[in-house]
């Protein structure tokens, strides 16, 4: 049974698929033959990098060292008999869980009847009689398997994010963190302080004892929307913008008590870009101070007003990631150009897949069965994936080509211009023009081609282009997401 959240996800991204956003942000495919100017000059900055949060597959797979390498390192890695390519993600999301099976003065968690086991994430601070993290009132061993995922991917190299869906069970008005009844709020008054010092404590317990430092602690997961109820099918809650403040102000009290001063508080994680942009500018100028990353999901699809949202952030001096995209297309068509859109109009420095690893069917890389933990099929987006996150990498300087379908990323170091390009629409020939970089040596330039129609080019490496006069023409077959590297490229 779907969550009402995915089922809400999936209303939207439907709905995007037909009407984009009006005004600047209409969006289309290129249905004909056409030039893309590639304009060093139009920088949006450094690159930070991709990631995934670990819940929910993590908690299935967090033991295995062949998915930490496929997610977290670019090996080419052996899976059922076929070759991946890895992706490359530097950006892990560790879910701080809300659920645990104890009983605390004859209270006890009160589960949703609808919530699988492998979503139910277990939180660290199970009696709340006791704040002192060395007490039996906190247990450390929880959560082995997402903590272990966590450590495989701190080792690769990843850095990391602390996110809670929900403040312990116990913190919650009926002792449900999958939400209230009516969708409403659910952290009791009393535990806001309480919410903060769980958080910014497995955050120091993290950094003495797994050797992991969180760059940033985000408190919150959708906050503001009200599907999160007592019979959802995950964990959840709803904090209105004024408790997230109140959140806010306590967890950086909390952070800088435990010596945490350099790590920062990223909000609220809202489910889309014209929400996040209302709980933004609803923040007073104390509690914005206090945040210094933006977070904002991705589920209006190819709607929705980006370019507000991000120079709202950007006017703010804050850092902002998508920190979570997820749909159902498993050709991961509807990625691509959700991710392209974003690097035009809302121009993020990291962004994240949800679950890159999903029992249902087109919502991850890889499906697998919840119940048994068994693996299975890998769909064509993880290979659409592939053409972004294992050739825009962190340190490049990201270039908007002025178009929708197009993004291009250029290292200055290592003189090399990569372009990644989505075509959704009929087989046609994009000619990129580099007349304004300064040297765009002739030769042969490289591309990456994957069919979304899952049949033909998986990941298929081609050295068949020709760099001309500083242009390069590439053949893009009917719902080809292709990359174009071309070397020798300086300002």
């Amino acid at each position: 049974m779907d969550s009402p959240a995915k089922i809400h996800r999936r209303t939207l991204l439907a709905a995007a698929g037909v009407a984009a956003a009006s005004g600047v942000l209409t969006t289309g495919p290129a249905q004909a033959d056409a030039t893309v100017r590639v304009d060093p000059a139009v920088d949006q900055g450094a690159w930070e990098g991709w990631g995934t949060s670990l819940a929910w597959w993590a908690n299935v797979f967090g033991d295995r060292d062949d998915f930490a390498d496929l997610f977290f390192t670019t090996k080419t890695v052996s899976y059922n008999g076929a070759s991946l390519p890895g992706l490359g993600l530097n950006i892990a999301r560790y879910n701080l869980g809300a659920s645990s099976w104890n009983q605390v003065d004859g209270a006890s968690m009160v589960a949703s009847p609808n919530i699988p086991r492998f979503k139910q994430l277990e939180g660290f601070w199970q009696d709340w009689r006791n704040e002192d993290p060395a007490s039996s009132a906190w247990n450390w061993n929880a959560d082995a398997k997402q903590r272990a995922m966590l450590v495989k991917a701190t080792q690769r190299g990843a850095i990391s994010e602390l996110f809670a869906n929900s403040p312990m069970w116990w913190m919650c008005s009926n002792h449900n963190p999958s939400g209230a009844a009516d969708g409403g709020n659910n952290l009791q008054s009393w535990n806001y302080r309480q919410h903060a010092l769980h958080l910014a404590t497995t955050a120091r317990h993290a950094r003495d004892q797994w050797d992991v430092t969180f760059r940033t602690v985000d408190a919150f997961n959708e906050p503001s929307s009200s599907w999160w109820k007592a019979d959802g099918t995950q964990e959840g809650c709803h904090i209105d913008a004024t408790i997230q403040r109140s959140v806010i102000t306590n967890l950086r009290t909390e952070l800088d008590r435990l010596g945490l001063t350099d790590t920062a508080i990223s909000a609220s994680d809202e489910t889309n870009y014209d929400l996040a942009r209302t709980t933004w500018n609803s923040f007073d100028s104390a509690t914005k101070g206090r945040v210094g990353q933006v977070n904002v999901h991705g589920y209006q699809g190819l709607s929705g007003r980006r370019d507000l949202l991000g120079n709202d952030v950007r006017a703010a001096g804050k850092v902002l990631w998508n920190s979570e995209h997820g749909d159902n297309d498993g050709s991961g068509m509807m990625t691509a150009r959700c991710l392209l859109m974003d690097f035009r109009w809302l121009k993020q420095t990291a962004w994240c897949y949800w679950q890159v690893m999903d029992p249902s069917a087109g919502w991850g890389t890889i499906r697998y069965d919840g119940s048994s933990g068994r693996p299975g099929a890998v769909e064509t987006k993880l290979y659409v994936l592939a053409q972004f996150t294992r050739h825009i990498r962190p340190g490049m300087r990201i270039v908007n080509a002025g178009v929708d379908y197009a993004v291009a990323a250029h290292d200055p170091a290592a003189r090399r211009l990569v372009i990644v390009a989505a075509n959704n629409g009929s087989a046609q020939t994009l000619t990129f023009d580099l007349s304004p970089f300064g040297t765009v040596p002739n030769g042969t330039a490289t591309r990456w081609s994957t069919l979304t129609s899952g049949s033909g080019d998986r990941y298929t490496r081609r050295q068949d282009l020709t760099v001309s006069g500083k242009l390069v023409r590439v053949p893009f077959e009917a719902g080809a997401v292709q990359t174009i590297q071309v070397d020798g490229v300086a300002r």
